[in-house]
């Protein structure tokens, strides 16, 4: 028995739609499959639950594309759809597929329509999408399984020493934490922790996701400003301050901390960011 994920949206909402289908897998025993931007499928590569990703352009497909869905979607063993997309066009295939439990927020074709919460952590607030189907999610607890290969690489290629690692992952967008204190704070922080070594990441790529989470799991701290760095450090269980996001908007446990600024990332000066770390 399989169920399908329709995911549309960025890197960040596949991320966070990864604890909801391991959930389904382990508690159902169900295989996945899932339906999402062509670009961002290499992401789901990081669940080996994932048995397919159906490439798919949500936003700008053809009828063609809808149909050659369906054709996908038709077979008798889906048990459930978890639909995170929207519009006439799903709806219509939904209807006509043969899955009997369809779950949404809204449209036609659900069988079963929710509400999730508004605030919060987005990979927890899917749990109302798996309620109907008597899955239980604690996204907190989720944690990625990854392998052995791509986290000794990873380690061989961490700056010599045994002191602790701090990675750096900025996002290098305009409006991004400035670059000369990207590079300064590590210096910094060597004043009172002799031993540090720092790494930085550049942004992940979803082509290359099972690597750039290696990376990140074998930090001990992350600085991010990155998205998706962002997300992978909270799958893979790694204190996490992530600069820019609204604290509201991670889950409340110990090591994890968002940094916001009204007038922007270049207020934030190194003693709040060090505060943020521990070291302050």
């Amino acid at each position: 028995m399989r169920a399908l994920f329709l995911i549309p949206g960025d890197g960040v909402r596949q991320l966070q739609a990864l604890p909801a289908a391991a959930a389904v897998a382990d508690q159902l025993g169900f295989a996945i499959q899932v339906a999402c931007r062509p670009e961002l499928a290499g992401l789901w590569k990081l669940l080996p639950a994932v048995e397919k990703v159906i490439p798919f352009a949500f936003g700008d497909a053809s009828l063609a594309d809808w149909a050659n869905l369906l054709g996908c979607v038709r077979e008798p063993d889906f048990q459930a759809c978890i639909n995170l997309a929207e519009g006439r066009q799903v709806d219509l295939m939904l209807s006509m597929s043969h899955i009997p439990n369809r779950v949404a927020a809204g449209g036609f074709s659900a069988t079963t329509t929710v509400t999730p919460p508004s605030g919060g952590w987005g990979a927890q607030s899917l749990e109302a999408f798996l309620q109907p189907i008597g899955v239980r999610l604690e996204a907190e607890a989720f944690r990625l399984s990854l392998p052995r290969q791509a986290l000794d690489a990873a380690a061989a290629a961490q700056p010599p020493g045994d002191g602790p690692l701090l990675l750096l992952a900025p996002a290098g967008v305009p409006g991004d934490w400035p670059e000369e204190r990207w590079q300064g704070l590590p210096a910094h922080i060597r004043t009172t922790i002799p031993g540090l070594r720092s790494r930085r990441l550049r942004p992940v790529s979803p082509a290359a996701a099972v690597a750039g989470a290696a990376e990140v799991a074998t930090a001990d701290v992350v600085l991010a400003s990155d998205p998706l760095c962002e997300e992978l450090a909270l799958l893979c269980g790694v204190p996490l301050v992530a600069l820019g996001r609204d604290p509201s908007s991670l889950p409340a446990r110990p090591g994890v901390a968002g940094l916001i600024a009204p007038e922007g990332l270049s207020a934030l000066d190194d003693r709040v960011v060090l505060t943020a770390l521990g070291l302050g």
